[in-house]
């Protein structure tokens, strides 16, 4: 049964100030786990909302519950009540402080969204499930997620796709490409696009005489419209998107959100 929509915008702090028009909540994107599992923040982050945390420079070692007791310190000085780990590799330590601060943020009350990794360390976390497949259903994606973690377990990692994809692609694997280069291409061969319902994307083939024959994939407003509507229908609610990537674009994806 469908439910209601809450739109979550992942913001830098260049970006906040405009992303706090929308009157949706933010998530804060200043925040990476550092050498030794330090909690490293970077530029003059808001209030309220998500803190949100990357792992990008983590180097592995480092004491769990001192990166707990951080993140747990800096969401009640800055008002935060939850908190985002886009964590893209397992690892030990950070595997225990998910699990630490799974229990320290329930305690609070407070929203804790993971990776799928991360899954089994956060009893009661959201797992954020990306909306990028370049084969399948999309519906069943977010249908297997369901049927695993529960849909109030589930939120969805909108992405605003662009990739090239050199055919045939047997790995899956595209290159990724600028809004400007995908602009580019579209105007030089002017080709036809279609919508896969499968995917929820827009697309469009082309050959190139020294690289053979191409598939490109991409989203506009109406494509992340459609994905959001999927999540919905299957029963998820919170919807995350990267502001900076749909500022553009949010006039017509607000609409009925």
């Amino acid at each position: 049964m469908p439910v209601k929509t809450e739109l979550i915008f992942a913001v830098s702090p260049s970006d906040e100030t405009s992303a706090r028009g929308t009157g949706r909540k933010l998530a804060h994107m200043a925040y990476r786990v550092g050498a030794g599992a330090r909690l490293l923040r970077a530029g003059s982050p808001g209030r309220n909302g998500l803190l949100f945390l990357n792992d990008g420079d983590f180097d592995g070692r480092g004491d769990p519950t001192a990166l707990s007791r951080e993140i747990i310190r800096e969401c009640a000085a800055r008002s935060y009540n939850g908190a985002v780990f886009d964590f893209s590799r397992r690892v030990p330590t950070l595997s225990r402080a998910v699990n630490l601060l799974s229990g320290a943020f329930r305690e609070r009350g407070w929203s804790l969204y993971v990776t799928e990794p991360y899954a089994r360390e956060a009893a009661g976390a959201k797992v954020l499930i990306p909306t990028a497949v370049s084969g399948g259903s999309l519906h069943q994606r977010f249908t297997e997620a369901v049927e695993q973690y529960g849909a109030e377990r589930v939120a969805v990692a909108a992405e605003r796709v662009a990739e090239d994809f050199s055919l045939p692609a047997p790995n899956g694997q595209g290159t990724a490409m600028t809004q400007e280069q995908l602009r580019a291409r579209m105007e030089q061969r002017s080709p036809s696009v279609f919508f896969s319902d499968m995917l929820c994307a827009h697309y469009f083939t082309y050959m190139d005489r020294k690289t053979g024959a191409h598939f490109i994939l991409f989203d506009t407003a109406d494509s992340l419209k459609k994905k959001i509507q999927v999540a919905r229908e299957v029963g998820i609610s919170d919807v995350m998107l990267p502001y900076p990537e749909v500022a553009d674009l949010l006039p017509d994806l607000l609409e009925n959100f």
